[in-house]
């Protein structure tokens, strides 16, 4: 059975855990939609995927995201009850430092279970997902948002282009009509590019990696507007290379995308680094809540945000230390299996320490000090 003072404290941890879980969300969704919709006009991605896009980057940001989340809403929950002087009532009623404990490991096991489900399991998929969907989209005209019978502007202000008719899944097409205009940086001119073509096709290079364009049977004029100098040109076969789509097929991404039973069989570098980061995320969680609650402690008259500055220092430290050690594992300069060791439990015995520390009394003044004190 649940004491009412654990009820109580772990009620006020989730709350204060899920507000700064919102607010970290709402500032990474922020940068994400922004992100993507600088993609979308360039035409990197197309359009429908923005909603999806958003919901597999967030899960994936999870990982950073929930240990920071939980740290910051100890920090909110615990310093805003020193501040009010309700933590000098428990501690009157007899409930020391280290029995805050008991709430927060109602928060932490669960918590930590959740983060290691997605840091192992949900986060790479989520990104395998994304690069999926991109993939998919590179490969069909009406994902990239090529509709038959309308003309359709090309991303940059390439030019225009329109096709008669297309297939079910955007791969072939009938009767295609480009045409694009550039500007001659050195006489001020403007060429004039027009391409048709009775039939084609999209297609990728035997790598993958980029997309083209294969006419059949068709037109194509060159020339510069106002002059007469135009060139026309017949072709049995044209092809020509559109614009590189976001395929998120970044090393970072890639290495981020693998199936964590594939870390475990890997001698890569890259990927035991990948591998230790994974499990670095739910021990990091249980770590920064050990260090939030002695940082938490606080009297009524120091200001308010003055603890939280404090332990936002202390949490860029631990990450920055966390990151070089992933950078140095990934380049072969530290043993995979010391890991993120070196640096959590440091931390989680300083934590220790700090708890051991505000739980003592503080040793009684020599009545020459006292005195003296009063004098003063």
């Amino acid at each position: 059975m649940l004491r009412i003072v654990d009820r109580y404290l772990a009620r006020e941890l989730l709350v204060s855990f899920l507000a700064a879980t919102l607010i970290l969300l709402l500032v990474t969704v922020g940068g994400t939609v922004a992100d993507l919709l600088q993609k979308i006009a360039r035409g990197r991605i197309p359009a429908d995927l923005l909603a999806a896009l958003i919901g597999l980057r967030t899960v994936d940001a999870l990982t950073v995201l929930a240990p920071l989340a939980v740290f910051l809403g100890v920090q909110i929950a615990y310093g805003r009850l020193y501040r009010e002087s309700e933590m000098a009532v428990f501690s009157a009623s007899g409930l020391a430092m280290t029995g805050l404990l008991r709430p927060l490991m109602l928060l932490a096991v669960p918590l930590m279970a959740l983060m290691a489900t997605i840091s192992f399991w949900l986060a790479p998929a989520a990104v395998r997902q994304s690069q999926a969907l991109l993939q998919e989209a590179s490969r069909s005209l009406i994902v990239a948002g090529l509709e038959p019978g309308r003309f359709v502007e090309l991303p940059n202000n390439d030019g225009v282009l329109y096709v008669e008719a297309m297939n079910s899944d955007g791969t072939r097409f009938k009767k295609m009509f480009v045409a694009s205009e550039r500007a001659n940086a050195n006489d001020g001119t403007i060429s004039l590019n027009v391409i048709t073509a009775a039939d084609g096709e999209l297609f990728h290079d035997a790598d993958g990696a980029e997309r083209y364009l294969g006419l059949n049977d068709g037109f194509r004029v060159e020339g510069v507007i106002g002059q007469d100098n135009y060139r026309l040109m017949r072709y049995k076969r044209n092809e020509i290379k559109m614009q590189d789509s976001d395929s998120d097929s970044t090393p970072d991404s890639v290495k981020r995308s693998a199936p964590t039973a594939e870390l475990l069989a890997s001698t890569d570098p890259v990927q035991r680094a990948e591998l230790q980061w994974r499990l670095a995320v739910p021990i990091s969680t249980l770590v920064l809540i050990l260090l939030a609650l002695p940082l938490a402690k606080s009297s009524p008259r120091e200001p308010r945000y003055a603890r939280l500055l404090i332990a936002l220092l202390a949490w860029m430290i631990y990450n920055s230390c966390v990151t070089l050690g992933r950078s140095w594992i990934s380049q072969g300069k530290m043993s995979p299996l010391l890991g993120f060791w070196w640096v959590q439990i440091p931390t989680a015995s300083i934590a220790l320490f700090m708890l051991w520390r505000s739980q003592l009394l503080p040793k009684p003044r020599p009545p020459a000090a006292r005195v003296l004190a009063k004098a003063r």
